[in-house]
């Protein structure tokens, strides 16, 4: 084991669930409560602060839409990552707001592992949290709170990053992940050739299990048991989102979660006088992309960058799935979890279970910071049972961008050196998809839809489909009446035939 070995040193986790907002963290305090604990976690305390040189923050929610997500007048963070800091007593050298996207703090943790190797990074600190309960409460009994906050110094922002929908594709309302994962859920239930019926109790007992989890996790905002019939019964407080999501099925933002961890090399460790057995190994990691528009992909139920990067991961640390322990598996929808582990070749019901945290849906969905969470859970877990290994898998935009990560207690035998991704990236690009026209006009079927509902009522339907003559895929709505979208929520709408038709730049669908 070199000195230059990358390591984990420090994890933890922070829930704010005061109920009076003006009493509440704000979305950098619950960061910077995470990164506190954190530290405390590296068994040499708040003495670590002075020595980090590079601290970076996830993007909250609320910075990672051209408009704000929860939209207030209490201010923000001009410098997340000055801001946490300050609260720590920090002053790096490198202070970073990541881009957008759950796959991110894998992906900054990949990053941080091989700047550390090359000597760029000494020590480093990764944070993230959101505050959206909080607003939400302020929000509804008109308290003004007081978010607004500048520090001095360089910040390198990233920006949001890449565009993961076209203009035509939001003209459509394929506007955000709540819309866009639907529409894999459908695809994957015409894989599998399912009903709605089976379909509905077999995504409830993918996640009754996540339930289970949450329920005996302190750090859990909805830590409910539920059955898989509770889950996939449409209720008043279980209503559609978007079909055929009930509410539980969806991941669930309205939280207060902050969670950090502390990296260094083994060098750096030793000299800090930081025990060994708090050293947690990043042993394989990858990233890869999707085509990133929807309308771009090879098909809507299954994910070539999840298998290739995976892979990529296993082969660096030389381990396959069968020797994993521990496994968390992004899961802000059923899609999310049913798509990554058919490319991965895990069953759903495997008995090392599919969440450590109890997830997004269920943990809480803490903006793109959820992996996070899943990282510090695992890692004093490890250090428990150095022999075990943990496999976190991360996902970004409507399964867009992924990362993952191989975690263990046992040492790194050598030097630590990732493989590029570059191949892997260039084959999954060049992979055929289907034609994509803009203006579809004849004979077509579906490929895949959904319902989208307001508080309780079906208000329109998206539509995936194909030209009969050409193949083309195309987007388009269907009629907004309440009986041609309640008929689309039966079973024979995935097989139905129909014309479409463009005009004004919108195309509608409508079955015969």
């Amino acid at each position: 084991m070199l000195d230059s070995t990358p390591i984990l040193v420090g994890a933890s986790q922070f829930t704010d669930r005061q109920a009076n907002p003006e009493l509440a963290h704000s979305p950098m305090s619950v960061a910077a409560e995470a990164a506190k604990a954190a530290l405390a976690d590296t068994g040499i305390g708040h003495k670590l602060a002075a020595e980090i040189d590079t601290l970076a923050v996830i993007r909250i929610f609320s910075d990672s839409y051209k408009k704000p997500r929860v939209a207030t007048s209490f201010g923000r963070a001009e410098n997340p990552p000055r801001a946490v800091a300050r609260k720590i007593g920090a002053n790096p050298t490198n202070a970073i707001y990541s881009n957008a996207g759950g796959n991110t703090p894998q992906k900054l943790i990949n990053e941080m592992a091989q700047r550390i190797v090359s000597g760029d990074v000494s020590v480093a600190l990764l944070a993230g949290s959101e505050a959206i309960r909080t607003a939400q409460l302020a929000l509804r009994s008109n308290v003004e709170l007081n978010w607004h906050e500048e520090d001095a110094g360089s910040q390198e922002d990233r920006g949001i990053g890449e565009p993961l929908a076209s203009a035509h594709e939001i003209a459509h309302g394929l506007i955000a992940p709540i819309h866009a994962y639907p529409l894999f859920e459908n695809a994957i239930r015409k894989d599998k050739g399912r009903s709605v019926e089976e379909h509905m109790l077999a995504m409830g007992e993918l996640f009754s299990p996540f339930t289970d989890v949450a329920a005996d996790n302190p750090f859990s905002f909805y830590g409910t048991r539920r059955s898989a019939t509770e889950l996939a019964s449409v209720t008043k407080e279980n209503r559609f989102i978007c079909f055929p999501y009930p509410k539980f099925m969806n991941s669930r933002d309205a939280v207060n979660q902050g969670a950090a961890v502390v990296m260094t090399s083994v060098g750096k460790a030793k000299q800090l006088g930081i025990d060994p057995c708090k050293w947690v190994f990043l042993h394989g990691c990858s990233e890869a992309k999707e085509k990133l528009l929807v309308s771009d992909r090879v098909n809507l139920h299954s994910s070539p960058a999840i298998a290739a990067n995976s892979q990529q991961a296993f082969e660096m640390a030389g381990k396959t799935l069968e020797d994993i322990d521990l496994i968390d598996i992004y899961s802000c929808f059923p899609s999310a979890v049913e798509v990554a582990c058919d490319a991965l070749g895990l069953s759903y019901t495997d008995p090392r279970g599919l969440t450590l945290t109890g997830g997004l849906p269920f943990f809480g969905g803490p903006g793109n910071n959820y992996s996070m969470h899943a990282i510090a859970t695992a890692i004093p877990l490890l250090r428990a049972d150095p022999q075990q290994y943990a496999l976190i898998t991360a996902n970004g935009g409507r399964l867009s961008k992924h990362a993952t990560g191989i975690y263990s207690a046992t040492p790194l035998r050598g030097e630590w050196q990732s493989e590029s991704n570059a191949k892997i990236q260039a084959q999954i690009n060049a992979m055929p998809s289907p034609g994509f026209i803009e203006a579809p006009s004849g004979a077509a079927k579906v490929e895949t839809y959904t319902v989208c509902f307001d508080k309780a009522n079906p208000v329109s339907g998206i539509v995936i489909g194909r030209l009969v003559e050409t193949d083309q895929r195309f987007i388009a709505n269907t009629a907004s009446d309440e009986q041609t979208l309640r008929k689309m929520m039966q079973d024979d709408f995935l097989t139905s035939s129909g014309t479409v038709v463009s005009g004004g730049g919108m195309n509608t669908f409508t079955a015969t």
